[in-house]
């Protein structure tokens, strides 16, 4: 017990005070920027995802990998800022130059009853399971995102937003749809990291069956590969009440 207690001193205070307004490691690979002066086509080159065209940086279909940094630093820099969910798909779409995202990124927001209540129930359709940890890490001491009335509900009964990681396998599209369909309404639909977004690595791949995402629109995208659990929640509570 004294091992314990000594051991829980030693570890100090470790939850994040205010998760919407953290600050993060230089290190953490976040919100890009791209130089005016940048040749798209040498970093489309550089991108092992394609996630790099003529129109600029898909954050839904980037991986976060580095690549195109490491090799033209130049043109393109990861900062370190987490703050990269929207309320659109085409918002993820970087182009060159200046380029205020946290202005334009979540413009909309949901009904006034989610407010201060919002349940999720989580379905992982077929990914490595790097999101759903951060997920649930979302949860944990350190992030507690309880503290602004959002939690993971085990029924989709229960729920008020499906919150889908993973690129969704043929074998889980029945679940998903059954999931959703047993859901009341009103509810929402969030897509939490690359994969779900847009399929991410296995986005040409034909096990996967993504039919049912081209049926509704989602409420909120969350980028990253996987997405940090400060992502995960200031988009959540961007679109629950804003900032």
């Amino acid at each position: 017990m004294l091992d314990t207690i000594l051991a829980r001193f030693k570890h100090g205070y470790q939850a994040i005070p205010d998760p919407l307004r953290a600050t993060m490691d230089t290190a953490f690979p976040g919100l890009p920027k791209i130089s005016q002066s940048a040749d798209l086509e040498l970093l489309a080159s550089a991108c092992p995802l394609s996630a790099i065209g003529a129109w600029g940086l898909d954050l839904g279909l980037c991986n976060f990998c580095g690549a195109c940094a490491r090799r033209y630093p130049e043109m393109i820099l990861f900062t370190n800022d987490f703050r990269m969910a929207t309320d659109n798909r085409q918002k993820l779409i970087i182009p060159r130059g200046e380029h205020d995202f946290s202005k334009t990124a979540i413009l909309s927001r949901l009904p006034q009853a989610f407010a201060k209540s919002f349940c999720l129930r989580s379905v992982s359709a077929g990914g490595c399971n790097a999101c759903e940890l951060e997920l649930g890490a979302s949860s944990n001491v350190n992030f507690d995102m309880g503290r602004y009335g959002i939690e993971i509900v085990a029924s989709p009964r229960h729920a008020d937003a499906l919150i889908l990681t993973g690129p969704v396998s043929a074998n889980m599209a029945e679940a998903l749809i059954a999931t959703w369909e047993a859901m009341p309404k009103p509810k929402f639909v969030l897509l939490c990291g690359t994969c779900a977004i847009s399929g991410g690595i296995f986005k040409d791949s034909e096990a996967l069956d993504r039919t049912w995402l081209s049926t509704i629109e989602p409420s909120l995208y969350i980028p990253g590969c996987p997405a940090h659990p400060l992502s995960i929640i200031h988009g959540i509570h961007s679109i629950m009440r804003g900032l």
